[in-house]
Order: C-alpha cells, then sequence, then structure tokens
C-alpha cells in the first residue's frame, strides 16, 4: 500500500475540516483531509444557509461565536472575492402562549431589545394582527456566504501545502508506533494510506463511525434532519424587494423565514428529526409544516414550492460542541457535533484546534476548553 506521511490527518471536508486543516496548515504542519464523497461539503456544508447571531446556542457556542466575528468582519486578504457578511437584523415574535419563551430570550440575551409589532411590519413582513403579542430584535445579525467561507479556508489549507483527497472514504483506522493511519477507499485514492501523529476527526454525522472504525468510544451523537424551501411570496413580491427584510421566527423556534435572491423568501419549520448518517431528503410533510407556520404569522400566499432541500445537523448529548483530544487514545482530537452553529463558529474552531494541536490554546479560547472536552461523553464510569 502507498503510505503518505503527514503533520495531522483530517477526516471530513466540510466547514470543521476545511477550518481545522487550514488553521493548521497555517502553523506550519503539512496537513490532509480525507473527503468520502466527491465535493468537500457536500453534506451540512454545502446545504447551510447560514446567519452570524450573537443570541444562538449554548454558552460554548456563543463565545466561539463571539470569537469569530473579527474573522468574518474582516477575513485575511485574498481569502474571498467578497465580502462574507451582509447585514441581515433578527426579528423574534411570539403569539401570547410564548411568552415565557419571550422574556426567557430576552433575559439572556446580549444586544436584544423589544421592539413593537408595529415596527416589525414597517420592516416589511406582513405581520397577521391576530399572531403575536410581543416581538424582539437583534439587530447585530448578519448572513454569511457559506460558500466563500468554505471555499476560503480549502484554499488557505491547499496554498500552504495541504492535501485535499475526495472520494476516499476512510475504511480502516488505525494506531500504531505513534500514528495514525486510515485506509483510503475509493476511487479517489483507494487502497492509499494516510499516515500522521494527529487525526482529527470532522466527519460531521458520520463522527462516531470514524471513532468506531479507530476503535474508540462514540460519544452518543445524533444527527437531526432540517429541512428548507424556496417560495415565491406571491403578490408581496410584485414590485416589493424583499432583499431587506429581516429574518423572521418565533420565540419557540419553530419556524423560520428570510430573504433569497432578493424576492424569494426560504422557510423552515426549524425540525429536528433523529436520522442517521446519509444523503438525507426532505419530507415532504416537514415542507407542508413549514409553509402553515410561516402562514399562520405572515400574510404570504405560497402557490408554489419551488425547490426544497434537507440536510443533517448533528448535537452531541447535551447539544455542545465537541473539540479535544480523546483521553484514551493518544493524538486522536475530536471536532464534532457542530449541530446548527458550525458556520459561524468556524472561525474560532479552526483557532481552537489548531491551538490544541501545538500545546498552546489562545488566551481568548482557554475558557471554551472545558466547555467542549469530548471525554464527558466517554469517561467510563467508575
Amino acid at each position: 500500500m502507498d503510505t503518505q506521511a503527514f503533520d495531522v490527518l483530517v477526516i471530513g471536508a466540510g466547514i470543521a475540516g476545511a477550518t481545522a486543516a487550514a488553521h493548521c496548515a497555517a502553523d506550519g504542519r503539512r496537513v490532509a483531509l480525507m473527503e468520502a464523497e466527491e465535493t468537500a461539503g457536500y453534506h451540512s456544508t454545502g446545504r447551510s444557509a447560514a446567519i452570524w447571531i450573537q443570541n444562538y446556542g449554548p454558552p460554548d457556542v456563543r463565545r466561539l461565536s463571539a470569537a469569530s466575528r473579527a474573522f468574518f468582519a474582516s477575513p485575511p486578504p485574498g481569502f474571498a472575492g467578497a465580502p462574507l457578511l451582509a447585514q441581515r437584523p433578527v426579528v423574534t415574535i411570539a403569539p401570547a402562549d410564548q411568552a415565557a419563551a419571550m422574556q426567557a430570550l430576552l433575559d439572556s440575551g446580549e444586544g436584544l431589545e423589544p421592539i413593537s409589532l408595529a415596527e416589525v411590519i414597517a420592516m416589511g413582513p406582513p405581520l397577521r394582527a391576530d399572531y403575536a403579542v410581543s416581538a424582539a430584535i437583534e439587530r447585530d445579525a448578519f448572513d454569511i456566504d457559506v460558500a466563500a467561507l468554505h471555499a476560503g479556508f480549502l484554499k488557505q489549507a491547499r496554498a500552504a501545502g495541504g492535501v485535499l483527497a475526495l472520494r476516499a472514504r476512510a475504511g480502516r483506522i488505525w494506531h500504531d508506533k505513534g500514528h495514525w493511519h486510515a485506509e483510503a477507499r475509493g476511487s479517489g485514492a483507494g487502497g492509499a494510506v494516510f499516515r500522521a501523529p494527529v487525526l482529527v476527526n470532522a466527519a460531521g454525522a458520520w463522527g462516531d463511525e470514524v471513532a468506531v472504525l479507530a476503535g474508540l468510544r462514540p460519544i452518543g451523537l445524533q444527527p437531526k434532519r432540517r429541512t428548507a424551501l424556496i417560495i415565491d411570496p406571491g403578490a408581496h413580491a410584485d414590485g416589493i424587494d424583499c432583499a431587506n427584510w429581516p429574518l423572521v421566527g418565533d420565540a419557540a423556534h419553530g419556524w423560520y423565514v428570510r430573504p433569497e435572491a432578493r424576492r424569494k423568501l426560504m422557510v423552515s419549520p426549524a425540525d429536528e428529526t433523529d436520522m442517521p448518517p446519509h444523503d438525507v431528503q426532505p419530507d415532504e410533510i416537514d415542507v407542508a409544516i413549514a409553509v402553515d407556520r410561516m402562514q399562520q404569522a405572515l400574510d404570504i400566499p405560497v402557490h408554489r414550492v419551488e425547490h426544497r432541500w434537507a440536510g443533517l445537523r448533528s448535537f452531541t448529548p447535551d447539544r455542545s460542541l465537541a473539540i479535544g483530544f480523546d483521553a484514551q487514545a493518544p493524538g486522536f482530537l475530536w471536532m464534532i457535533g457542530q449541530g446548527g452553529y458550525g458556520i459561524q463558529t468556524s472561525p474560532a474552531a479552526g483557532r481552537l484546534v489548531a491551538g490544541l494541536v501545538a500545546g498552546q490554546v489562545p488566551a481568548d479560547l482557554l475558557p471554551v476548553v472545558p466547555m467542549v472536552d469530548p471525554n464527558r461523553f466517554t469517561k467510563v464510569p467508575a
């Protein structure tokens, strides 16, 4: 077998693997990315429509999101051909039965402020008069150009000597003489073995499967389906540019809608249906639920669903991220459980991985280390 030696081997070339590879390569390490599919980011990353929201996710996610903000606003020269961010306020509305959820959001959030329902309507969304009793806005939120971000990290990794092996699924993983070995199976690098002292498990929904291949205990990762669809907002699109509408959703996180391509809207039922890791497709019932929930709140006719898709968001048992070395397997570094937060946390998460590999975590990320320690799941009970 053809064995290729590297300093760091990353399994999975979605946003997690790409940022890990880019940041490790920037430290002078030779990095290989193994990707099972024909294109990097085929599953979750390539199906994401991300927005940077500070008040989103558990405490570890919020810290990593905040630590990523400066990168998004001012990426390195040449990283992307256009700005990565475009301002998109987030408006949360609450029916009477979600009053407690709205109050909890206001109590725990940063930069959130109550606004009147009239202000919501003035921003464009045709809110039904009988739906909501309160609203709040987070003004400092932004659309993220996911494709440009992902491509930028891959470009950084390659520019620093990194190798991207597509159609190279890890079929066998073992540890020998201080190095991890992964045998590639597939048309891209069939039979080749990639070797490195550090293996980064950034396999997304397949994270536990990669761990089992390596002889490790899984952490209990659960992939969940998230559905999205594109609609033409009917009469509201006639002469009306909805590109500057805010993202609008309910306080219970049961649906949201955001502009797409100036005169279209993307709608999601914010579903989280347990799924095995696979090439997930949308279920028609979720498409119908998305339309129904949106129309309960907004007076928007839906004559046709133009496009529908689904992706997998994978969560650890406590819904926080898992980033760190496995205490029982020297050199095996987990980087999974990004849930729906992987895009907006990626710059800081990549810095964290590179810091862990180098043995010198950046000072601003030190408080995150115990919060995302993967060993909280893999410890053997006494």
